[in-house]
């Protein structure tokens, strides 16, 4: 069954919103999903109504077109484009929209900060990567991203971290339908420290796990690293050129935000790569 049935990218009409677009359009051509374009306007003013109105039918008609070439693939007829409109806080309504309906994949940018070396989540982003949601949210990178070039397979490459912990492997099922989908390449990756140097245990518990890829036809390959997790994420991710990496968070249930945890949090604010994140 299709966990994404439906992909939502939220738009502020800006080109830093727009490069979270290709991702959307492979992964809903690929899967059948139904891409909705969702914009919260700051007032319901006529003007602002107007301009949204055009701007929203423009970027559906580009959005559709973009997708009909991944449907030559799939042997679909077509993929449903269509666009939703909040009015109030940018974060809280797209928050009510994804809350609400049935489970979907989120799909937005966030942009770096030049001179420091970590992501510039944004409040916006920020507030939605940190809400006690359920869905799975892919956060893009925008820096140096244009989202006017659209390669036809821009998601060939993941890199799933796994701790041996069940909240760790939450993240499975949720990219093993994607990779299926998308015919992408994954590398699983434990880290372990110094203290803990157990390589034949980690071995074969990657070795596990790349057995289940492999019977459902996902083409797997596994490190064992030994330092810190996140950095060592963070530079695979990029050796290996990975197209994202795929990662759970836990839960807080005390506190209405995301617990992060120390090495996802690293991850996204020090990481190069689209990160998908998974409340475990």
């Amino acid at each position: 069954m299709n966990i994404y049935k439906k992909v939502v990218v939220p738009l502020d009409g800006s080109p830093l919103a727009e490069v979270a677009l290709p991702y959307a359009e492979e992964v809903a051509g690929k899967m059948g999903s139904e891409i909705v374009l969702l914009t919260v306007l700051s007032s319901e003013e006529p003007e602002e109504y107007q301009n949204h109105q055009k701007y929203s039918s423009e970027m559906v008609d580009t959005t559709r077109r973009q997708v009909e070439k991944y449907l030559e693939d799939t042997g679909d007829k077509a993929t449903k484009v269509g666009s939703a409109t909040r009015v109030g806080n940018p974060a809280e309504g797209i928050l009510d929209y994804v809350d609400k309906g049935q489970m979907c994949l989120i799909v937005m940018a966030t942009h770096g900060r030049s001179g420091v070396g970590r992501w510039a989540v944004g409040s916006i982003a920020d507030k939605v990567v940190r809400a006690t949601i359920r869905q799975p949210l892919l956060l893009i990178r925008a820096k140096g991203t244009h989202p006017d070039v659209r390669a036809k397979r821009i998601l060939k490459k993941a890199l799933i971290p796994l701790d041996g912990s069940p909240e760790s492997e939450a993240v499975i099922p949720y990219l093993s339908e994607v990779a299926q989908s998308l015919h992408m390449e994954l590398t699983l990756l434990r880290v372990i420290t110094k203290n803990n140097g157990n390589f034949a245990g980690a071995d074969a518990y990657l070795q596990g796990w790349c057995r289940k890829f492999k019977e459902k036809g996902i083409t797997t390959g596994y490190e064992v690293r030994v330092g810190s997790p996140a950095e060592q994420i963070i530079d695979l991710a990029d050796e290996l050129a990975s197209d994202m990496v795929a990662m759970s968070t836990r839960g807080q249930t005390a506190v209405n935000l995301w617990s992060l945890g120390s090495v996802a949090q690293k991850v996204l604010l020090g990481g190069n790569t689209p990160l998908l994140l998974i409340k475990a």
